[in-house]
């Protein structure tokens, strides 16, 4: 799926999970868009002689949300469509180092051709630096902990990301989740794109060196001549000689003795044409090992942001499009499998785990209840990690009572089994309907229920397991809470 189709779905998606109240999106204009969506991919199936498959019936379902909210909202508008701030960056950021460049070896004397140039030799360095580290960084833990990650990429991508002002709160909400799940989901892309800006950025500055170089030299006349404190004339000569060896071999350039570096020594005795020789070297030395190494790099990274722009992954098994599209394309059942953690249930709070179900993954889902593990002991369940079986994709839950105090050398010690065996689609769920009803109508009561779900979230963060809070004898009273908040290990929040 492309970019532009993904960003679609995952706004659409945050705003309804968002609109618990259906304040932006009323219940008929998400039905209707759901008929109309149908509709729209089976012709554009047919047309194309291809599958209907779920993205697209989620692309064109997104697509008549978001012309609905835009025609009720219209400072959305320019949300909806929003200008790349990294396409105005790849252009502005070449140009600015191309200038940089063409001013950076003036630093000096403008008449001079410094066989030590700092300026020159930094832009040398720092590139060899820069390919050392792409290449071996991956290898070294101290590098690759530093190197862009998805946090920093969402960072920057959520300060450039402004909200539109002039919008209803509800809104205003839903953008910020946007903003915080879209940062993760195109991380990949925007770590692409930086990556070419950047490379191609610093082709252009070492081109703005080379420019500056041969420019000036046709107005001026270049003297060429070193000065070092602590090298002598053959340390001078061995440094250069290494530096400018590619250069010499590639471009076929003349070499230069012990006896040449000596003479430069003092800049007043050099011979005709001494300068111009050593603004060839410099090129050729630039042009080898900057800016011909950078292009190759942006290019790579133009490739990859290709790819990714147009094969953009999108997590499809996660409930809110598991219900969306249980009638679209091949039918895969859902299976939530339950593990009870001490807390055995009754026939009610079955029940109301199928009504869970249905809330997440829509009718065709059924539930998988294993046996109550007792407390103090280990699950049997635990040890299957498989998020599907082929036919049915399963989303595991380890149910908690919220009752119970958790402790994490027992209920801490439940998760683990299940984060140690890396079970795909694993939540947590806490039944609250026993505490309630137990607590809740007691003086302070809902005081005492609000700060043992606090525990219990902080507990799961902790842990780093997602977690919800379900009422299992009236499951449709955290109708939300289980629609707009649970997830799985796996997907973004």
């Amino acid at each position: 799926m492309n970019e532009q189709g993904v960003r679609q779905i995952i706004l659409a998606k945050a705003i309804e999970s968002a609109d618990s109240e259906r304040q932006i999106l009323s219940d008929d204009d998400r039905k209707y868009a759901s008929r109309s969506a149908n509709e729209l991919a089976q012709w554009e199936a047919v047309d194309k002689k291809s599958e209907l498959t779920p993205a697209l019936f989620l692309q064109k379902r997104a697509e008549q949300l978001l012309k609905k909210i835009e025609e009720r909202n219209p400072a959305f508008v320019k949300f909806a469509a929003p200008r790349n701030w990294l396409l105005l960056s790849g252009l502005a950021l070449p140009i600015m180092a191309f200038l940089a460049g063409v001013f950076v070896d003036r630093i000096a004397d403008p008449h001079r051709v410094d066989l030590l140039s700092p300026p020159l030799l930094l832009i040398i360095l720092w590139n060899l630096a820069i390919y050392v580290v792409l290449l071996f960084g991956p290898f070294i833990p101290a590098i690759r902990t530093r190197r862009m990650d998805k946090g920093l990429l969402g960072r920057l991508t959520t300060f450039m990301a402004v909200r539109p002002r002039k919008i209803a709160r509800a809104l205003a909400e839903a953008l910020t989740k946007f903003i915080v799940e879209w940062a993760d989901i195109s991380a990949p892309l925007t770590s692409a794109r930086i990556q070419r800006i950047l490379h191609f950025s610093s082709a252009c500055f070492a081109a703005g060196a080379v420019v500056s170089l041969y420019a000036r030299g046709l107005f001026s006349k270049y003297q060429a001549g070193w000065e070092s404190t602590f090298l002598d004339a053959d340390q001078v000569y061995a440094i250069l000689s290494m530096l400018f060896k590619p250069a010499t071999l590639v471009f076929q350039l003349p070499g230069f003795s012990i006896a040449d570096v000596q003479a430069l020594q003092s800049a007043h005795s050099i011979s005709q044409g001494a300068g111009a020789q050593w603004v060839h070297l410099y090129a050729g030395t630039l042009i080898l090992l900057v800016i011909m190494p950078r292009l190759a790099l942006a290019f790579i990274a133009r490739l990859s942001e290709r790819k990714l722009g147009n094969n953009l992954t999108l997590d499809l098994s996660q409930p809110y499009f598991r219900k969306l599209t249980e009638s679209v394309g091949p039918t895969v059942s859902s299976v939530l499998k339950v593990v009870p953690y001490s807390f055995t249930l009754d026939e009610i709070r079955d029940a109301g785990l199928a009504t869970v179900a249905k809330l997440l993954f829509g009718e065709q889902s059924r539930v998988m209840l294993r046996p109550s593990t007792p407390y103090g002991e280990e699950s049997k369940d635990a040890s299957v990690g498989a998020g599907s079986d082929g036919t049915n994709t399963i989303y595991t839950v380890a149910l908690f009572n919220l009752s119970a105090t958790p402790e994490r050398e027992n209920h801490g010690a439940f998760l683990d089994q299940f984060l140690t065996a890396r079970t795909r689609n694993f939540s947590a769920m806490i039944d609250e309907s026993g505490y309630v009803e137990h607590i809740g109508s007691q003086a302070g009561g809902e005081g005492r229920v609000r700060e043992r779900i606090t525990l219990w979230r902080q507990f799961c963060d902790m842990h780093s397991v997602p977690s919800v809070i379900v009422n299992l004898i009236t499951p449709l009273a955290r109708k939300s809470d289980i629609e707009g908040n649970l997830v799985f290990s796996g997907q973004a929040k």
